[in-house]
């Protein structure tokens, strides 16, 4: 597992040039969910694949950008999902965006996950590991990664991050954002899933969502490469990540890119959550 890090920490640092360095525009690819890849998506891409090919544990990889897996080494036994660059349409408005990893033994079901990574390309570069429990190391000047802190959610949090567009939620789900609101939550919400997630959990708790609206009944983010991974990380941290009604890990993705509607945040936000959806 750690060279599987190692080498996370290695596409980090070059993808975090990248970004800083490279042309920011769109290429003339599609990718196999219908969007219009960034240049950006494509390198980082085959940044995380040339990482991943030098690891022999390995043994397969399945990313976002990708319709298919990527077979690497036969006698691997960890498969990875990844979202190479998430959120990479904010980088021309010079925001927040991140790279997410589940590391997956025995299919890509959440039951199978054994690890999750991500990394922030903020002000700084910070990345988020969950094992056994989930530890912050942040980039120093001098490339490496180092331990900052373990990252523990609180019961009750104070931020509310709403994805998805409100004109096609269900009544429902509009009458608990309103409520949470109403109850002196503040909104932060970027439109980057990874910047959103973090903060919520740096700063203390509170909920992310992205639900089933009228225009995508299964929701928008993918279960392999976004939000398994981050339930791993909620779940490690103390809080808790269902799809409305069941636990998200519990969840068995039919196709690499199948989505689901998700929740995460701490225990008290996701108990309001269940109670809306019964």
């Amino acid at each position: 597992m750690q060279e599987i890090y190692e080498a996370i920490k290695r596409s980090a640092i070059r993808i975090r040039e990248a970004i800083e360095f490279d042309d920011t525009g769109y290429s003339e690819n599609i990718n196999s969910t219908g969007d219009t890849q960034l240049k950006l998506d494509i390198k980082s891409d085959l940044i995380i694949e040339e990482e991943f090919a030098k690891v022999a544990s390995i043994k397969e990889i399945v990313s976002e950008e990708k319709a298919d897996k990527t077979p690497l080494h036969v006698n691997g036994i960890y498969g990875v999902g990844y979202d190479p660059l998430d959120g990479s349409s904010l980088i021309d408005v010079n925001l927040s965006v991140g790279s997410i990893f589940g590391i997956y033994e025995g299919g890509y079901a959440g039951k199978h996950l054994k690890a999750a990574v991500y990394v922030v390309y903020g002000p700084r570069v910070e990345l988020v590991i969950a094992e056994v429990d989930v530890k912050m190391y942040r980039l120093n000047k001098r490339g490496e990664f180092v331990f900052i802190k373990v990252i523990q959610l609180g019961e009750k949090g104070k931020l509310n991050a709403p994805g998805s567009t409100q004109m096609c939620w269900e009544p429902k789900h509009k009458a608990l954002i309103d409520a949470i609101f109403a109850d002196g939550y503040r909104l932060r919400y970027s439109g980057g899933m990874v910047p959103d997630l973090h903060q919520i959990l740096l700063k203390g708790g509170g909920l992310f969502s992205y639900p089933a609206t009228s225009d995508l009944p299964k929701g928008k983010l993918r279960m392999i490469f976004e939000v398994f991974p981050f339930a791993f990380v909620y779940e490690k941290a103390g809080g808790a990540a269902i799809d409305g009604k069941g636990r998200v890990l519990d969840l068995t993705p039919s196709h690499p890119h199948d989505t689901t509607p998700c929740f995460f945040g701490s225990t008290t936000e996701i108990e309001r959550v269940r109670k809306c959806y019964e």
